[in-house]
């Protein structure tokens, strides 16, 4: 893994792909108002879920979740289900050093480009990663690619505009621009 600067990384895979990514600051509540935006403002655009090897959930929101934010816990409910993020400090644990383990430590816009995905076709994909204390991811979140549709056919050809919601939180969350 190599490291250009403190805000930006660059990672390869076994299979071939380069992820490039632009750290967003995790301290104060910075990563709190970055996933409340992303889960009431533009919850119908992305597709959540941890990716790890031998592991991808997908997951697309059929209706506007409710969220809610606890001693540090964001919670993202849609009805049937939810899920919890410790995005900001937490009180609750027998441990300040347990509490560390459970919150954001890092965050990170990135793009992929390269190795293998499914569907056959190689393309770059726009994201945000969020890992805990233990540098173990928490959630991944899938902006909208320009080279698929909104039911993930492949386009003949890809709609750039389709990065603009990827660039724009980018931009303010990580001081990065285009």
């Amino acid at each position: 893994m190599g490291e250009t600067t403190t805000r930006e990384r660059e990672e390869r895979e076994l299979d071939g792909t380069t992820t490039r990514y632009d750290e967003v600051p995790v301290v104060g509540d910075t990563v709190e108002r970055l996933m409340t935006e992303l889960f009431t403002e533009h919850w119908a655009h992305i597709t959540v879920g941890p990716l790890i090897q031998g592991a991808v959930f997908e997951i697309r929101f059929t209706a506007q979740p409710r969220i809610s934010v606890s001693d540090g816990y964001l919670t993202v409910d849609p009805g049937a289900w939810h899920f919890h993020l410790c995005v900001n400090d937490h009180q609750g644990t027998p441990s300040p050093e347990l509490a560390r383990l459970r919150r954001v430590a890092r965050a990170a816009f990135f793009r992929t480009e390269g190795g293998s995905h499914g569907g056959g076709h190689s393309t770059p994909t726009w994201g945000l990663r969020l890992w805990n204390g233990r540098e173990e991811q928490m959630i991944t979140v899938l902006f909208p690619n320009p080279y698929y549709d909104e039911d993930w056919r492949f386009l003949k050809e890809p709609r750039w505009e389709k990065t603009a919601l990827w660039e724009t939180l980018r931009g303010r969350y990580a001081g990065k621009s285009s």
